[in-house]
């Protein structure tokens, strides 16, 4: 292993998944460390081989309860609907998109292109300003906590402050009549975190795209719990809470 390498997987173990953390747990990983070389025969480990993961030891299995719940909201609607063809995503989880794609022919759309090979996922490099579709020719589409970063320049996208407006205007007017779009969202106190994301109301969600029709809202709390198909007003005094948004075009609709 490099030194820098080794220094990388020192200061990660400090870092990550929550910053200083592990070095509370130093103590335990050196006893450990002793422990296993007594008894390691050939498998003896060597320092310059070290990798701690000094905050893996909790009394459960941590999950972002955004992004947990999202993905598995998303999968279950789709097996629900079947999607008639490409369902088409923007932006969303790559490791979301790589397990739709195993039940449903998905493009994944991205400003900054996934450089993938995996049957049944297709990549196309796209700003979500400017998708290459037509309008109204969509019958399944999601885009999974991107919206509220749109515009902030986060991503190397331009700074825009009606970005997550321009996004909405763009993601409706591909929906096809009787076609779906699948969006989350951070929901509650709304306010813009430059240039991490946005915080919007639900009610405000509702009105960007005006020209769909709300047909479900599911929401994540702020102590991370799921709230399956609840009125938009359940997530209005959250502070940083996730909403699922399901919308449906019309048919006959011009949106």
């Amino acid at each position: 292993m490099s030194a820098r390498q080794l220094l990388r997987n020192w200061a990660l173990a400090f870092l990550t998944p929550r910053p200083l953390i592990g070095a509370l747990h130093l103590p335990r990983y050196f006893r450990d460390w002793r422990r296993f070389a007594r008894s390691a025969g050939r498998q003896r480990p060597r320092l310059a081989d070290s990798y701690p993961c000094l905050g893996d030891w909790t009394t459960g299995t941590p999950f972002d309860a955004h992004y947990f719940y999202q993905g598995a909201w998303l999968a279950r609607r789709l097996v629900e609907r079947k999607p008639k063809a490409l369902h088409v995503d923007v932006g969303s989880s790559v490791l979301t998109v790589s397990v739709l794609s195993a039940f449903t022919e998905t493009a994944f759309v991205d400003l900054r292109p996934l450089g993938s090979r995996l049957g049944g996922l297709h990549s196309i490099a796209a700003d979500v300003a400017h998708l290459p579709f037509a309008p109204r020719s969509l019958d399944s589409l999601s885009c999974l906590h991107v919206i509220e970063h749109i515009g902030l320049g986060r991503y190397g996208d331009s700074i825009a402050p009606d970005g997550s407006i321009k996004a909405a205007e763009v993601l409706a007017s591909l929906v096809a009549p009787g076609g779906r779009l699948y969006l989350s969202t951070p929901v509650g106190r709304e306010r813009v975190c430059f240039n991490a994301h946005r915080v919007f109301a639900p009610e405000t969600i509702a009105a960007m795209f005006g020209g769909l029709t709300l047909q479900e809202f599911s929401c994540v709390d702020d102590a991370g719990r799921f709230h399956e198909r609840v009125a938009p007003q359940t997530a209005a005094h959250f502070d940083y809470g996730c909403g699922l948004f399901l919308f449906e075009a019309s048919v006959g609709s011009a949106t």
